[in-house]
């Protein structure tokens, strides 16, 4: 596996763990090796996001820069965005989503690299986005204080709340039954069924990032060195642990076999990763940190372990709305690239499910459309018998 994080200082940081199976106990512990740096943007990073074969992330340069951990090459660059990329979310290995200061939602084919859907999403910032866990919704907040839920399938608003403060986080549990929202250091708890709120929990510092553990369980982290468990039905803290120096800024969680592990990157330029108990009122042991000297600001992890089982990629030199020179600039120009990814998103403009829906809805379409044509075809047969016998 590989950490990857992004900070202030405009570099991607990317560190080798090996788990060791076969290690157990609260004095495990993992090794994690200096892998690479990579200084490609020409800001800070504020958004990174992996699939089983790229990184990407979004930097106050308005590009996203995209990675191949396979080949370890620097893959491109999309500079569709006007504003600092605020977010970024993948969802399987076909789809990338995109949300930036410009209010733009963007969705990216993930194979070719083309820009599917451009959607003014928020009259401000779109300050971050969760896709539903089935694909086919999405929300998102802004500084227009909503929130907004977005049909995937359609490519198109479902559903606008105001709310009262602007919100900068917004999360899905993992089987999407609920939903967090973040103000400041407060946090409302959704329900997705009556899309009302059922609680509300209060950190003590403003809240910087959060990550569900399970269905009902919500780690929190803020402008602080500590980082709380919460219980999303009861509300109360299950436990809370010292994990930085310094405040934390990203987390993130993942599980392999006998490991449930979050990792957490801070201001203080440590990357740790905790092993969680199966009771979350226990704290997290320490599996490893490394210092990166960096303030960091976003985190991921590539864990290579789903095969890529198609090879027809595009070149990593000619995808079409990324280029080397405008990946060596860092600096979007504002005509041609962006001009040649709506030529090519226009096909693709009705319809960008990231699910099998989208085809589903065509077949429909095309059967409503047969069934108009036999009527018409009825009723014409039906003009001609009429005009026979009149004549007649």
């Amino acid at each position: 596996m590989e950490l990857v994080a992004g900070c202030y200082e405009q570099v991607l940081f990317g560190f080798t763990v090996h788990p060791k199976p076969e290690a157990c106990g609260d004095h495990e512990q993992w090794t994690p090796a200096a892998d690479f740096t990579h200084h490609a943007h020409t800001a800070s990073l504020s958004a990174v996001a992996v699939n089983s074969r790229f990184v990407v992330t979004g930097s106050k340069d308005e590009t996203i820069h995209i990675y191949d951990m396979k080949k370890k090459i620097e893959h491109g660059a999309l500079v569709h965005h006007s504003g600092t990329i605020t977010c970024l979310k993948f969802y399987g290995n076909r789809h990338l989503v995109s949300g930036a200061e410009d209010g733009l939602i963007c969705i990216w084919d993930a194979k070719k690299w083309e820009c599917l859907k451009s959607i003014k999403a928020h009259k401000g910032h779109v300050t971050f986005l969760s896709i539903h866990p089935s694909g086919k919704l999405a929300l998102s907040v802004g500084t227009d204080k909503t929130l907004r839920t977005w049909n995937l399938i359609e490519g198109r608003s479902a559903f606008i709340k105001n709310i009262k403060q602007n919100a900068h986080i917004v999360e899905w549990s993992p089987r999407g039954e609920q939903y967090v929202v973040i103000m400041q250091n407060k946090i409302d708890i959704y329900q997705l069924d009556t899309a009302s709120i059922s609680g509300t929990i209060t950190n003590e510092k403003r809240i910087s990032a959060v990550k569900f553990l399970s269905e009902s369980v919500l780690a929190v982290a803020g402008d602080e060195e500590v980082i709380r468990f919460f219980d999303c039905d009861s509300l109360v803290c299950l436990c809370e642990f010292k994990a930085h120096e310094n405040r934390v800024k990203a987390m993130f969680s993942f599980e392999i076999p006998e490991h449930h592990v979050i990792v957490t990157a801070s201001s203080d330029g440590f990357i740790k990763m905790w092993k969680l108990k199966q009771n979350k009122k226990v704290c997290p042991s320490l599996l490893c940190e490394v210092n990166t000297n960096a303030r960091l600001t976003c985190l991921g992890v590539w864990l290579d372990t789903v095969p890529d089982t198609k090879a027809s990629l595009p070149p990593a030199a000619e995808p079409s709305p990324v280029s080397k020179e405008q990946s060596k600039i860092g600096k979007k120009e504002p005509g041609n690239t962006v001009h040649k990814e709506e030529k090519q998103s226009k096909p693709n403009t009705k319809k960008c499910g990231l699910t099998d829906d989208s085809q589903k809805a065509t077949q429909e379409s095309s059967l409503v459309s047969t069934k108009k044509r036999k009527r018409v075809e009825v009723l014409e047969k039906k003009r001609e018998k009429k005009k026979i016998k009149a004549m007649q």
